[in-house]
C-alpha cells in the first residue's frame, strides 16, 4: 500500500509542476538554429546546496556519497549522472537528475542530510530554487560573450569548469559541460528574464541570413 501511494504521489508531481521557462519552451525552440546555437531548459534537475569542511570527517562522508567535492575553484566532481561544482572553500553545489528527488523515488537530498550529521555543516534541498538552461552549439560561446565578464576562450574555460557570474546582468552559475555545450542556472525568478536575454542574443545567429 506504501509503495502504491508513494507511486501515486510521484505521477501526480510529475503532471501537476511548471518549470519556471516552461512557457518559453516553444520560443526556444523557434530562437534555436540547428548548426548554429539551440537552446533549451533542462527542468526539474535535483539540487542541493552544500555547506562543510571537505577536509573534515562529515566532508569526507558527503564525498563518499557524491563522487568526491571539488578542491578548487571552477572544479566539478562528477560521478555517473551527479556532478558536486565548486562555489567557495567549504561551498558546494549539487546536481543530479529529477528521479534522484526523493520526491520522485530517489534518494537525495535525504541522505546526504543523514550522512552529515548534526552540527558539522548543512545541506539545503535548493531543487525548486534555480533552473537549467543550456545553450549548445558553434556559436553558444559568441552568444555568452555577449553578456558574460567571464574569459570564454576554450583555452581560459575548458569543459567540466563552472564559475559563479553574471549573464546579462543576472546572477548565475554557468557550467561548460562540453566543448560546445553549456549549462546556466539561474535563480527561479530569473529564468524567463534570462532565457528572452538568451533569445535576443541568439537572434543573429539563427537569422537564415548567418551561416
Amino acid at each position: 500500500m506504501a509503495e502504491t501511494a508513494a507511486l501515486d504521489n510521484s505521477k501526480k508531481i510529475r503532471t501537476l509542476r511548471q518549470s519556471p521557462a516552461s512557457h518559453l519552451r516553444e520560443a526556444f525552440v523557434s530562437g534555436s538554429a540547428a548548426g548554429a546555437v539551440e537552446l533549451r531548459e533542462v527542468p526539474f534537475l535535483t539540487m542541493a546546496g552544500i555547506r562543510v569542511n571537505p577536509a573534515g570527517e562529515a566532508g569526507a562522508r558527503l564525498g563518499t556519497l557524491t563522487g568526491g567535492l571539488p578542491s578548487a575553484s571552477g572544479d566539478v566532481r562528477s560521478s555517473g549522472d551527479t556532478a558536486v561544482l565548486w562555489l567557495g572553500p567549504a561551498e558546494f553545489l549539487l546536481v543530479a537528475p529529477a528521479e534522484s528527488h526523493e520526491s520522485l523515488g530517489g534518494d537525495l537530498p535525504r541522505t546526504l542530510i543523514e550522512a552529515l550529521g548534526a552540527g558539522e555543516g548543512q545541506v539545503v534541498d535548493l531543487s525548486a530554487n534555480r533552473t537549467t538552461l543550456e545553450l549548445s552549439g558553434p556559436r553558444a560561446r559568441a552568444v555568452l560573450e555577449k553578456g558574460c565578464s567571464l574569459d570564454l576562450h576554450p583555452r581560459v574555460l575548458k569543459p567540466g569548469t563552472a564559475l559563479s557570474t553574471e549573464i546579462g546582468g543576472i546572477p548565475a552559475i554557468l557550467w561548460k559541460t562540453a566543448e560546445e555545450n553549456y549549462r546556466i542556472f539561474p535563480r527561479a525568478s530569473f529564468a524567463e528574464f534570462l532565457g528572452r536575454w538568451l533569445l535576443d542574443a541568439m537572434r543573429e545567429f539563427a537569422s537564415p541570413e548567418v551561416t
